[in-house]
């Protein structure tokens, strides 16, 4: 059973939007092969979902059909992004949601960084205790996993496919990231509305950002003209950082700040904090940048 490009039928709790079934649903989780995959992250994520649907079983069958359904992180990703950015009778879901996969089996990295994503919210984000409703509501999230297969397509020279997904999120998430735009793992936007990066931006690994952030060019330059972001930065709401310009490893930018110069961090004792592996290998949360000043909410 399919059905036509984003047409959502009654059947939403039993079927993704999608209409596709990567396998048989159970709201438990048994017999799916979801909880003991392998992946330490996909695992825990399956968990919830099974904790969530015990609590309230309102939301069982509609978790079962967008998480448990799906083999993989990656597949899930992909139609769940693809139900969200698709447009009706010019952008069918499925063909997005094999662009989106195939950009993402292609680029292991990115879903190295996509898991450091998951952990970086659920970890530093005291609105958000597990990783499952990252995944499916914080649009922070989603805008940067779509950048991620943006970025794939735009290193492949699939210039026009990765302009079309960069559109597609910014017109849906509110997020405007250039497809050039390099970033790393562990990232958490916060809120995210009205975030813009540019297209030599690189925003290292452990970053926090809050709504309505620019790291733009100052229009006096060509070529490298975007800023780079260290390691563990928090960057507040409303700030815009512009021209090539270095943020240092573990600065921190005020709300409402305007920065044009190179920042760098105030020398400070490092302290103990937990420190997450996944899959990949890459630490996530090593020093949390709210354990530096506490949260901005």
């Amino acid at each position: 059973m399919a059905y036509s490009s984003c047409r959502l039928s009654n059947s939403i709790y039993r079927f993704m939007p999608d209409g596709i079934m990567d396998r048989p649903v159970s709201v438990t989780g048994k017999g799916n092969g979801c909880c003991d995959s392998g992946d330490d992250v996909w695992d825990e994520m399956c968990a919830e979902v099974q904790e969530d649907a015990e609590a309230e079983p309102l939301v069982g069958m509609f978790y079962a059909g967008l998480v448990l359904s799906r083999p993989s992180l990656e597949a899930a990703l992909a139609a769940h992004l693809a139900a969200k950015l698709c447009i009706p009778g010019a952008l069918p879901q499925g063909t997005l949601r094999d662009l989106l996969a195939g950009a993402l089996e292609a680029h292991p990295e990115a879903s190295r960084d996509t898991r450091a994503d998951l952990l970086a919210v659920r970890d530093r984000d005291p609105a958000c205790a597990k990783m499952v409703h990252c995944f499916l509501y914080n649009k922070g999230f989603l805008a940067l996993q779509a950048h991620r297969a943006a970025h794939a397509l735009w290193s492949e020279g699939r210039t026009a496919a990765a302009l079309l997904l960069q559109s597609r999120a910014s017109e849906v998430f509110g997020v405007d990231i250039h497809p050039g735009a390099r970033i790393g793992g562990g990232i958490m936007l916060d809120h995210a509305t009205g975030v813009v990066i540019g297209e030599t931006a690189v925003v290292e690994d452990d970053v926090s950002i809050l709504h309505a952030v620019t790291l733009g060019g100052t229009r006096k330059v060509s070529g490298d003209r975007h800023p780079k972001v260290g390691d563990g930065v928090l960057i507040g709401a409303g700030p815009s950082v512009l021209g090539n310009v270095r943020i240092g490893d573990g600065a921190k930018i005020g709300a409402g700040a305007a920065c044009s110069e190179t920042c760098l961090a105030e020398p400070r004792p490092r302290r103990s904090g937990s420190s997450r592996r996944h899959s990949g290998g890459r630490k996530t949360s090593q020093v949390s940048p709210w354990s530096r000043g506490g949260p901005i909410t």
